[in-house]
């Protein structure tokens, strides 16, 4: 409380001075470094800057006068003359006055609306405005929001439809809602979607071209470099490709559960999974890669996708190793150990990337 009390003091200090007129090159430099020294500085003056263009006169700058009695604007250096900021800072409790019961004094105006009332609109246009971002939907039938997950994130969201949407690392959704359609696209990275039921508004995720179609159901879509992976957990999904440059529809893929499709420069391959080897592809909702006989390479860029720090491969024989198995993804130390545990390879620790090279 007492270094409160010091802080508020200086900072009225500063303000006097600086409404004295003589305010010079080196009162602002002194300032700005009082200002630097610690973030409760600049919230004391920005308060009493606020309050002071808010009221003719501060209450506050007349600590030590007799009560009820204020300086006027033009008294201020000269009552202040005695108070730099830095006897104030240094004054002993003895000397520094009780602000607890300070009060400011705005100047009355009769044609301004008193501060509660100010206070009460602004806030009513707030909960309003709040509103109608809220109940948009609702009320109007339309939707647009935008979605991202950082790098490492796992992030789900609650849609305006009543669908949920859980974004992977480093992954990104545009949303666009009305009453006749459902539209998202995926961005970037890969998105689970759990549509909620509306057969007279399809769902549909748009990525890199490709269409994947739904009213209920519950699908993942991810986006490659160079490639759309659409995966089927529940219900049926209609894969649709982009018309080609003669404007010849795409031919159409109905995705039952189970489904795995991955569409591409060369079609559509789609393979049927139990669908306890579906659910395996999702396990990175619960922090978890499923790797099943896949390359290293393939592995490491799976890893990468939700670390800062990036497994990098020296030399073909690594990248070329097979692996299997379920590994935390946010553990890739782990990872490389039992790697080097386990295959011939050297692990080059860096703090930006772990290199595996032969050994």
């Amino acid at each position: 409380m007492a270094d409160s009390r010091k802080i508020e003091h200086a900072a009225a200090a500063w303000l006097a001075r600086r409404d004295a007129g003589s305010w010079g090159a080196d009162d602002e430099r002194a300032l700005q470094a009082w200002l630097q020294e610690s973030t409760a500085h600049r919230v004391a003056l920005l308060r009493l800057q606020s309050a002071w263009a808010e009221a003719g006169r501060l209450q506050a700058l007349a600590a030590g006068l007799p009560p009820g009695q204020v300086p006027a604007r033009d008294q201020w250096s000269q009552w202040m003359s005695a108070r730099t900021p830095a006897t104030v800072a240094g004054a002993g409790d003895d000397q520094r006055p009780d602000l607890r019961a300070v009060a400011f004094a705005p100047r009355p105006d009769p044609a301004r609306p008193a501060r509660w009332q100010r206070w009460l609109a602004a806030s009513a246009v707030l909960a309003i405005t709040a509103g109608l971002g809220w109940g948009g939907w609702q009320l109007g039938g339309r939707h647009q929001a935008s979605y991202a997950s950082a790098l490492g994130q796992v992030r789900e969201v609650a849609l305006a439809d009543g669908s949920r949407a859980t974004l992977s690392s480093d992954s990104q959704l545009d949303v666009r809602l009305d009453r006749g359609a459902r539209h998202v696209e995926l961005i970037r990275g890969e998105a689970f979607f759990e549509v909620a039921h509306d057969p007279g508004r399809p769902f549909v995720v748009e990525a890199a071209g490709q269409r994947a179609v739904a009213v209920g159901t519950h699908y993942a879509v991810r986006r490659d470099a160079d490639s759309v992976r659409v995966l089927v957990t529940e219900g049926r999904v209609r894969l649709e490709g982009a018309p080609d440059r003669d404007g010849h529809a795409a031919p159409v893929a109905l995705l039952p559960a189970g489904s795995l499709a991955t569409a591409g420069r060369n079609g559509v391959l789609v393979r049927s999974l139990p669908l306890a080897e579906a659910q395996r592809y999702l396990g990175w909702r619960d922090g978890f890669l499923a790797f099943d006989d896949i390359p290293l390479a393939q592995a490491a860029g799976e890893f990468n996708r939700f670390n800062a720090r990036r497994l990098e491969l020296a030399d073909p024989a690594v990248a070329q190793l097979r692996i299997g198995g379920n590994f935390r993804w946010s553990n890739l130390e782990g990872f490389v150990g039992l790697l080097e545990q386990g295959f011939p390879v050297r692990a080059e620790r860096h703090p930006d990337r772990i290199v595996l090279h032969s050994r």
